[in-house]
């Protein structure tokens, strides 16, 4: 049962608080994080090559960044194991982001449904990485409703996975993980070799999770033209945990995502995910009412589990 008031205690603390305002965690293990990329760059290895010098740079930032935290949490479990209930649900409810989501992807299909484009790009720009400016009406509504599909794996179903598998270390492990690839893992010349190992990471951590999601929005919408699209189209994503997610989210949801968005200043090509029609300003929120149907049943799942 302490399981199982970890996960209320999760759920509560994501639906009534949301992201903290003042002082996020998250943020400042992103501080250190970017404390241990210049330790480690700066004692970089002079006889290794210069691709291997970053990535062994790269891990080495990435272990330095990740052990306080999963130490001090052994270290909480350990010296009060009577309060173990209490810690996990609190590292679960900063893990979740469900409420937050569903906050930034409002914020953009608000003004997009009103036709102010400009409030639009302003919002999606805060949770894409695309060149928001670029972006016309039903490209801010592709941006949003892929954002809306992608972080309802990284910030809602993989935390809650996790929890089940391994309680609030593995949640922490997993969300620690996927925060450094969203500093580091990208295919840019500073990150490229830099990256490496926080992009290997979180894709292999984010692995099961991610098929659990694709799955789950399958059965939460058409479940035919998900598991197609999942199966011809996945494949062929750059990301192996991003591409199930997106392509059974965008067959559930009987919408065409994916083709060319702005990176840097250039378009650069992407394949197509899902089928049926474009994304329109309500598309967004059809995925926020996908995910939630989605991570209801996941719930579900993870509360018998818990519980057993």
């Amino acid at each position: 049962m302490t399981h199982l008031l970890a996960l209320l205690i999760g759920l509560a603390w994501d639906r009534l608080i949301g992201e903290p305002k003042r002082f996020h965690p998250l943020v400042a293990f992103g501080r250190w994080a970017e404390r241990c990329e210049r330790w480690a760059r700066e004692r970089g290895l002079p006889l290794a090559t210069a691709m291997w010098r970053e990535r062994l740079a790269g891990l080495f930032a990435w272990l330095a960044a990740v052990t306080p935290p999963l130490l001090l949490a052994f270290w909480l479990f350990a010296a009060f194991p009577k309060l173990r209930w209490l810690w996990e649900g609190l590292i679960l409810g900063v893990a979740l982001g469900w409420r937050s989501l569903e906050e930034h992807i409002v914020a953009v299909a608000d003004p997009l449904a009103r036709g102010d484009l400009a409030a639009a790009r302003d919002a999606v720009a805060r949770i894409v990485s695309r060149d928001a400016a670029l972006l016309d009406a039903r490209g801010v509504a592709t941006a949003a409703t892929e954002s809306a599909l992608e972080n309802g794996h990284d910030a809602v179903i993989a935390p809650l996975f996790w929890f089940a598998v391994a309680g609030g270390f593995g949640v922490l492990l997993h969300r620690l993980a996927n925060t450094l690839d969203a500093m580091w893992g990208y295919r840019t010349p500073r990150y490229r070799d830099f990256g490496w190992f926080a992009a290997r990471a979180d894709d292999l951590l984010g692995w099961p999770s991610a098929r659990l999601t694709a799955l789950a929005y399958a059965l939460a919408g058409h479940v035919r033209d998900a598991l197609r699209c999942w199966r011809r189209q996945a494949p062929h994503w750059p990301s192996p945990n991003a591409g199930p997610v997106m392509a059974a989210g965008a067959g559930a949801l009987g919408v065409r995502l994916g083709g060319p968005a702005p990176y840097h200043g250039v378009w650069q090509p992407r394949g197509t995910l899902g089928c049926g029609a474009y994304a329109t300003p309500e598309t967004p929120l059809a995925a926020l009412a996908l995910l939630r149907r989605a991570t209801i049943g996941v719930l579900l799942l993870t509360a018998w589990w818990v519980s057993r």
